[in-house]
């Protein structure tokens, strides 16, 4: 899968990339969601990893436009501040969420869930 992932935690970018890259992905990294929002104008993703809370916009912005795209990438959510109505509401909207902190084993399971949808 070709994946995007938007986070302003650099460890939290370099431990998805790494987790990621070893089971064979193709990873970019962004810390904004300018930066994804940039990049996705340019090249399609199979899938786009998202944090919520960030510094210069917030990452539900680029998921709702993410739900207006045509061709609509598959989404993650992962972030400390899923509540569970947020949970329940993104569900509803196709998209997994993957509270932080979380491990290796959850990321693998949330990835699972995606591509069996």
């Amino acid at each position: 899968m070709n994946i995007l992932v938007v986070d302003d935690e650099q460890l939290v970018r370099w431990f998805l990339e790494r987790a990621l890259k070893r089971k064979g992905h193709d990873v970019k990294v962004v810390s904004s969601v300018m930066e994804a929002l940039n990049l996705i104008k340019n090249e399609n993703f199979d899938l786009i990893i998202t944090d919520l809370r960030m510094p210069e916009e917030n990452g539900s912005i680029l998921v709702d436009k993410l739900c207006e795209m045509t061709n609509r990438p598959k989404i993650m959510v992962c972030s400390a501040y899923i509540t569970p109505e947020l949970d329940v509401e993104y569900q509803n909207r196709g998209i997994i969420t993957l509270k932080k902190p979380f491990k290796l084993n959850e990321l693998d399971t949330a990835l699972n869930k995606l591509t069996a949808v």
